[in-house]
């Protein structure tokens, strides 16, 4: 019975993106009344992100006898994570290069003052500040700021400390199952919401920006999409079956809702507690996955990647002052960098395109004015793809350190074990913390 209701909430979250867009096309002004919906819906699920990578990460480290375990975990995956940025960036300079699309757009005062807010923005964060930035005030701030870093600092040190504590840790892991299944309750409770504030989202979104404003821009928006696309299939799907014999269709199908989700919202944040929750289910163990996805939401940012080095060319063609080839190299370089702060900007993807280029290329700020009015756009395609990378860097690094039960994996994307979304609300109490061996994937303790 439960199982069936969430998938009429899903069929609703379709509904109201149709809705969104109707009401958005035909009634503007009403339609951009309605982004507190949307903007509501989102701060609803950042707000429960903090504690559920605390939980996670706390019953995953916690419960693995040896140290150098999380730290092989975490190195992998943040090599993987650089390679892979690395990757996505070369991408978005080969393919902005062979379609210049930026020719023949007009910069307006308008558009020159809407790059200078979002240069301000993106200034505000450079590397430094968001290195030292990671280090939450007091040991609770990290849970009030809703910083996914500061957080996932504080449970690797709890996480550490619980693990010296030895057999004494048992009765705090216990309580922190607990917290944990009141958290998942919550959130369940959250995601009745999503047809409201997806409704919202788009109506705001359509009622903005319109068709008019689309079509002089619809270039590089489709030559991004496309991208995005070629980078997913071309390189992520291989690496998926080379590494972990998995089909990237079946995973991404298995993903579906999350998918939509990130669609109607165009964050990718409003499905991390549900990707923690599959990706466990789908037999990564609970450190891997503990670590390797809150890490991959500020490390491994792909479609970002790909925006920052397609709208640079962009930017450097619509002004008339197109980078030579060592330009673009030593771009790449930087942009490497500057992508990692991501996270940290609000309106991550223009705030820091805008403060890179400020430090990088001054001349080029005032052309990000000429892709505020898409950005949302883009927007969704950057967290689809950063959402996709994320979950496939789950399953390779889970299968590099042999936490990655591939037979379990198969029945699930088979369908065989099909993921209960009604562990949710499930009333048994979460057993003793898991021991040294793998957890059970499950969506919570139970």
């Amino acid at each position: 019975m439960s199982r069936d209701r969430t998938r009429y909430l899903y069929i609703a979250v379709i509904l109201a993106v149709v809705a969104g867009i109707a009401v958005g096309l035909a009634a503007p002004g009403l339609g951009k009344e309605l982004k507190p919906l949307g903007t509501a819906f989102v701060a609803l699920i950042k707000m429960m992100i903090s504690p559920i990578i605390f939980c996670t990460i706390v019953l995953g480290v916690g419960s693995v006898a040896q140290a150098a375990k999380v730290g092989r975990v975490g190195g992998l995956a943040l090599g993987y994570f650089l390679v892979m940025s690395t990757v996505a960036l070369a991408i978005g300079l080969v393919v902005g290069n062979l379609i210049d699309p930026g020719q023949g757009l007009q910069l307006t005062d308008e558009l020159r003052k809407a790059a200078e807010a979002e240069a301000a923005k993106g200034g505000e964060s450079d590397t430094v500040t968001f290195l030292l930035g990671v280090i939450p005030t007091t040991l609770v701030s990290a849970f009030t700021e809703g910083q996914v870093l500061q957080t996932l600092l504080v449970a690797l040190l709890t996480g550490f400390a619980l693990q010296a504590m030895g057999t004494r840790a048992t009765p705090v892991l216990t309580g922190i199952g607990h917290i944990q299944r009141l958290v998942f309750r919550i959130l369940a409770m959250i995601m009745w919401a999503a047809p409201v504030g997806a409704f919202g989202a788009m109506a705001a979104v359509v009622g903005a920006t319109g068709v008019d404003a689309l079509k002089s821009l619809g270039v590089i928006m489709l030559a991004f999409y496309l991208t995005c696309l070629v980078f997913v299939l071309g390189v992520l799907g291989p690496m998926l079956w080379a590494f972990a014999r998995i089909g990237l269709p079946s995973l991404l199908r298995y993903l579906g809702r999350e998918f939509l989700l990130i669609l109607s919202t165009s964050s990718s944040e409003s499905a991390l507690p549900r990707l923690i929750a599959k990706m466990e289910h789908l037999g990564v163990s609970r450190p891997v996955v503990g670590i390797t996805v809150p890490t991959g939401y500020s490390f491994n940012l792909d479609g970002t990647a790909i925006y920052l080095t397609m709208a640079t060319l962009f930017i450097a063609s619509a002004t008339g002052a197109p980078l030579s080839l060592g330009e673009q190299i030593s771009l790449l370089i930087f942009m490497i960098i500057a992508s990692k702060g991501a996270a940290g900007v609000t309106g991550a993807g223009l705030a820091t395109l805008a403060g890179g280029l400020q430090s990088h290329r001054p001349d080029l700020v005032d052309g990000v004015g000429l892709i505020v009015g898409i950005d949302r756009f883009m927007s969704e395609a950057r967290a689809l793809t950063n959402f996709a990378g994320n979950a496939v860097a789950t399953v390779l690094v889970g299968t590099w350190t042999g936490e990655f039960d591939r037979e379990r994996a198969v029945e699930v994307l088979a369908g065989r074990l099909p993921f209960d979304e009604t562990t949710l609300l499930e009333e048994d109490p979460p057993p003793s913390p898991p021991s040294d061996e793998r957890s059970d994937p499950a969506m919570s303790p139970a």
